[in-house]
């Protein structure tokens, strides 16, 4: 019989077993229904999109792309995200205006941490408002939709850090700290690994890598460390320098306006304006922003430790119009939900508390106590199958009695209805409740609004 291969799944993907799927599908409700709660409608597109769809759109990330073999005229790749489709979808249709949710699966050719639910293939929930809009209340609207969805799940504190993109406000730091404009971009990817590691080691780099002054460091270190909330933004645009320059004041005005909608939505708590965020996707334009869950703190510990990104998203207004023959822009903001690690972190709570998860949800099991009974329980299980109750039967002639009601225990069947040649005799079914033990009969047209009643939540 051949060579038999060693059975594993592909590197970075993993099989999903009926415990996990319904914990999985339990948090995608979850997201979805915020979604809704929203007015957006779904959509989904191919996992599979022309190659040049997606070159040259994700800076960094492109050398993760998964690309086909050419398939005889098309060259084809697996999708990376869910943002660029969408943007392909607009500009393919002609939508200038759409609110629309996806969830999908996407692929990256990484060398995943398995370990911190990171995969190749994995589910991505994004939410995205496109169209013309006044500023910033689409952009409030994303963001308590993260605050909804985190809240919901329970998943402890977090925060979500929020800045306006680089060029604006960081650039006007910048230019007030007298870094020539040559500079700016080096000297952006380097506050950009703030998040990864401390001022002092930053610092070094920008003196000894990036060539500049020990006293333009020092000064550009005074506004990326700073992070708070409307009253650090007032502070900012009342700074005698930055207040002089146009880009800073614009962005910084705009964050303002963000915050005062973050305050009637009573979010401002959990959310922080924060000049050192790292850059992320090469399409972001606007607000930029990431979820981060913090750990229990512990009392050795003044600042929170964050355990890693559970959303992110922000403004892409460039996007949709790199698709466009015409180049027309179509503004979009929108929000993407890190399931994956969501689902890592819920995962290991079931784990620690040992609660057993049902993987099915028969409501009631047919039984019969002896022997020559497979027609009562066919023709029983068949009408209330009909009247849309869950059932199973035991697939043998003739089971034992103790056999079937183990098989309630093991699965978590609540209910058990018992057939015997006295019971049809009677017209009656004994109905059994699995965890009290407990017999009744029931007249047999009455047995599914019974079984009805008693399952209600």
């Amino acid at each position: 019989g051949g060579h038999v291969p060693a059975l594993k799944t592909p590197k970075g993907t993993r099989d999903h077993s009926p415990a996990h799927v319904v914990l999985r599908d339990r948090l995608l409700a979850a997201v979805v229904a915020c979604f809704k709660r929203h007015g957006a409608a779904a959509i989904d597109t191919p996992v599979l999109e022309l190659r040049e769809m997606l070159i040259g759109r994700y800076g960094e990330g492109a050398k993760l792309i998964y690309e086909l073999q050419d398939q005889g005229g098309e060259l084809l790749a697996l999708r990376y995200d869910l943002t660029v489709p969408f943007a392909r979808y607009l500009a393919m249709n002609k939508i200038t205006n759409m609110k629309r949710y996806h969830v999908a699966k996407v692929y990256r050719r990484d060398n995943p941490a398995t370990t911190r639910g990171r995969y190749r293939e994995f589910y991505q929930c994004d939410f995205d408002i496109a169209g013309q809009f006044d500023p910033m209340i689409p952009d409030a609207e994303c963001l308590k939709i993260v605050h909804e969805i985190l809240s919901d799940l329970q998943l402890g504190d977090f925060l979500i850090r929020v800045r306006s993109d680089h060029r604006q406000i960081l650039n006007g730091v910048f230019a007030v700290c007298g870094i020539p404009e040559s500079k700016f971009i080096t000297t952006c990817s380097t506050v950009d690994k703030l998040d990864k590691m401390p001022w002092e080691e930053v610092r070094s780099e920008m003196v000894g890598e990036k060539g500049l002054s020990p006293e333009a460091a020092d000064r550009i270190g005074e506004y990326v460390q700073l992070h708070g909330g409307l009253d650090l933004i007032e502070r900012l645009l009342q700074d005698p320098k930055l207040s002089q320059n146009k880009l800073a004041k614009e962005g910084l005005g705009d964050m303002k306006l963000l915050f005062e909608y973050l305050t009637l939505f009573g979010i401002t708590e959990k959310v922080s304006f924060d000049l050192s965020l790292a850059r992320g996707l090469d399409y972001y334009t606007g607000v930029i922003y990431e979820a981060v869950l913090l750990q229990q703190e512990n009392d050795h510990v003044d600042e929170p430790v964050s355990v890693g990104s559970v959303a992110g998203g922000g403004r892409y207004d460039g996007l949709v119009g790199m698709f466009d023959p015409k180049g027309r822009k179509v503004p979009c903001v929108g929000v993407s939900i890190g399931i994956e690690r969501i689902f890592s972190i819920l995962e290991q709570r079931v784990a620690v508390s040992g609660e057993k998860v049902r993987t099915t949800e028969t409501q009631v099991l047919v039984a019969t106590p002896h022997k020559h009974l497979i027609t009562a329980r066919l023709k029983l299980i068949s009408e209330l199958w009909d009247a849309g109750i869950k059932a199973e039967m035991m697939y043998k002639k003739d089971p034992k009695l103790l056999k079937q009601l183990q098989y309630c225990e093991d699965t978590g069947i609540p209910l058990a209805a018992i057939v015997g040649e006295q019971e049809l005799t009677d017209g009656v079914v004994k109905l059994r409740d699995v965890a009290t033990r407990e017999e009744v009969d029931i007249p047999r047209e009455k047995l599914v609004d019974e079984i009805r009643r008693r399952l209600e939540p």
